[in-house]
């Protein structure tokens, strides 16, 4: 199996890497700076989501492609990369034929806001994330709208720990109580799990430890 990982210089990017290696998958990396990557054992390619050319040439061959894409904290002014970005993606996808997509976004989007706490849902997200998940609603919901054999990742509030191992998949929120936390190497683990079992196929998974 060979992936495309697109964000793959972030901080859950490079989890994901390591969490591959580990697993036996091949990794091609997109990344707008190659060198900024440096990790062994890893296919870098020159490429960015806002450059269609560049992600089609990146995924001939592949087997699936995974978004791990951020954006940076923005207060000013609109946010479009995600959903651009993703459109992009998408697209890329439909031309070469590869149809298995995860696209990890985050606490707080689609049906997930409202579970991240009081902090968090009624000062975190409104002041501070506002304008990034009104994004992430508009990217998630170009990734329903296409053809894609895709699963949404929402990981709760991100941390870099050793990780547990473990955590709560949530697809339904009867009985379910907040999210918390989770490490970004349970969430690389999560990812390769979901490639080997596709268990969520066009669903939505909220990723968190126990609150």
């Amino acid at each position: 199996m060979t992936i495309l990982l697109i964000g793959s210089t972030g901080p859950t990017g490079r989890e994901i890497i390591k969490a591959a290696l580990t697993a036996g998958v091949t990794i091609r990396a997109l990344a707008r700076r190659p060198e900024a990557l440096d990790m062994a054992g890893v296919e870098v390619v020159r490429g960015d989501v806002e450059n269609e050319t560049s992600l089609r040439a990146a995924m001939h061959g592949v087997s699936a492609v995974v978004s791990a894409v951020g954006t940076p904290l923005i207060l000013k002014g609109p946010v479009t990369l995600l959903s651009r970005g993703t459109a992009n993606i998408i697209s890329a996808m439909q031309a070469t034929n590869v149809a298995r997509f995860l696209c990890i976004t985050g606490m707080g989007a689609g049906d997930s806001r409202g579970h991240g706490g009081f902090v968090y849902d009624r000062i975190v997200l409104p002041l501070l994330l506002g304008r990034i998940y009104a994004d992430k609603d508009r990217q998630e919901a170009v990734v329903r709208q296409s053809d894609l054999d895709w699963t949404l990742i929402r990981p709760a509030f991100l941390k870099s720990g050793p990780g547990r191992g473990q955590w709560r998949e949530i697809t339904d929120w009867q009985g379910q109580r907040r999210m918390t936390a989770i490490d970004r190497c349970d969430v690389a683990a999560f990812v390769m799990q979901e490639l080997a079992a596709h268990k969520y196929g066009r669903q939505a998974v909220n990723l968190s430890w126990e609150g």
